[in-house]
């Protein structure tokens, strides 16, 4: 079995307990290893950006969610500008992102559109990339930036007035974050909300986990024991994966909604499971 896993520690829990049936292959960022599992079932166990899971799910394609956090971060940080504008300003201006269906720009969009009142249509976005699933497609009204142009590039050049950038970001000392106080209105929004934004989850191909159910499972128990309680299982990703999805159908990301349930249901049918399979006794 193959293994795509950015956290090494995530990675070598894994493979342990396939044992030697499994292979990590280190590509690097882990991002690039979607297509390939997508299209082709390159990988077996892969992490995924959540919103590309669910075009992969919208679109029929046969990925599964293995329910594991592989990354979770706030994110109201990640709309910055080097000039003096603010969120505020966000409606008329150009704000570049690498592609519409990344998973952070997904979250920044939700929030200016539920928080700060933006109407999104009303935004000059710039994209850089298409979707990690080939039959996805942007918006009509997103712009792709001309070939060879990079959005960090463009960015510092002052070509765009804001971008939405997560680890993608340059070090710059003319850059800052345009919601002020970031950290602290996304601690009140992960309160309210009772769940912190999710980046990337662990997912599986359907060809694995038919044939190799014993080992997926495995593999999940041992990453399991290595991120915190409400970083696995599936009642602990039913809140934050209903709220992206939500924003993604919004925002013209995903072609349909993706329910939560189907995604548990995909899952337990092929590994041939039950959701309880997934949650430890304090979570039931």
């Amino acid at each position: 079995m193959k293994l795509v896993l950015g956290r090494d520690d995530l990675a070598e829990a894994a493979v342990n307990a396939i044992g030697t049936q499994a292979e990590r292959l280190d590509i690097r960022p882990v991002h690039k290893a979607a297509r390939g599992m997508i299209a082709e079932s390159s990988v077996d166990i892969c992490e995924l950006p959540i919103v590309t899971l669910l075009q992969a799910v919208a679109h029929d394609r046969p990925v599964l969610l293995l329910p594991v956090v592989a990354l979770g971060r706030p994110q109201h940080q990640t709309l910055v500008t080097c000039g003096e504008l603010t969120v505020e300003n966000v409606e008329g201006r150009s704000v570049g992102v690498r592609s519409w269906s990344q998973t952070t720009g997904v979250w920044m969009r939700g929030f200016l559109a539920e928080q700060y009142g933006v109407d999104l249509r009303k935004v000059d976005w710039v994209v850089y990339e298409g979707a990690h699933v080939a039959e996805q497609r942007d918006p009509f009204w997103v712009r792709r930036a001309p070939s060879g142009c990079r959005l960090q590039s463009d960015f510092l050049d002052r070509s765009l007035d804001f971008a939405i950038m997560g680890n993608e970001l340059p070090v710059d000392e003319r850059i800052r974050t345009a919601i002020p106080e970031a950290a602290q209105v996304a601690a009140a929004w992960s309160k309210e909300k009772g769940f912190a934004p999710v980046n990337h989850v662990v997912a599986v191909s359907e060809k694995a986990a038919r044939k190799h159910s014993a080992d997926v499972c495995a593999a999940y128990d041992a990453m399991r024991e290595l991120v915190a309680a409400e970083l696995a299982g599936f009642e602990a990703l039913r809140g934050p994966v209903t709220q992206v999805a939500s924003y993604a159908l919004e925002q013209g990301a995903l072609p349909r909604l993706v329910e939560f349930d189907e995604l548990v249901a995909r899952s337990c049918e092929a590994l041939g499971v039950s959701p309880d399979r997934f949650e430890t006794e304090a979570d039931r």
